[in-house]
């Protein structure tokens, strides 16, 4: 069974992922770089389409040329698991909160980060062993849901995400969450500035 340990050593010590949702293969190499030069040690490759697969098997190639790890994003069946390991994940990110997805992760040694939006979704969470969580969708929580969250979930590591850029992240990170995730601000070089910024803090 996957600990949590596991995402503390995936994650690194850097308070920022990327996320490469539907970008091709090109692009999400192109991306992985930029966020892997920029000090990022984490890239999630979404897997909804088979050339998102050949996308994260690349990725998932030049990034252990590197030491880096890569996960699978956009887990919604236990029928992925088997796809993304095949590829290479190092673990699985799911838009919202399953028991048989988190379980059947688990049993395969591979760890879950599974979405939640609301408190009794961090319960059953916490309920099924894990206290490192998805929060999604971030700008719609807002920052300060994450301030309320932690009293009754101190125990709980938030990676955020959705619609966060250099221009909100920092709010969020100043609000407990552990990791922020970006995607396309990778792609606008006045942000680039901002996330270094952000990662040497």
């Amino acid at each position: 069974m996957t600990t949590d340990e596991d995402f503390e050593q995936l994650f690194g010590s850097a308070p920022i992922m990327a996320i490469l949702r539907g970008m091709g293969v090109e692009r999400s190499v192109a991306l992985a770089t930029t966020a892997w030069d920029l000090g990022i040690d984490s890239v999630e490759v979404p897997l909804q389409t088979a050339e998102d697969e050949q996308a994260l098997r690349e990725v998932v190639r030049l990034g252990e040329e590197r030491g880096k790890v890569v996960g699978a994003g956009t887990i919604v069946s236990v029928d992925q698991i088997a796809v993304a390991q095949a590829a290479g994940a190092k673990y699985l990110v799911s838009p919202g909160l399953d028991p048989e997805i988190v379980r059947a992760a688990q049993a395969a040694g591979i760890p879950p980060l599974p979405g939640v939006a609301t408190p009794s979704d961090v319960q059953r969470g916490v309920a099924l062993g894990l206290t490192w969580l998805k929060a999604f969708p971030a700008t719609w929580l807002g920052a300060d849901w994450f301030r309320h969250i932690r009293g009754p979930f101190p125990q709980v590591r938030f990676v955020a995400t959705g619609g966060l850029d250099a221009s909100n992240a920092a709010q969020f990170l100043d609000a407990g969450v552990r990791v922020v995730a970006v995607g396309s601000a990778l792609e606008d070089a006045s942000q680039l500035e901002r996330l270094a910024a952000l990662l040497a803090r």
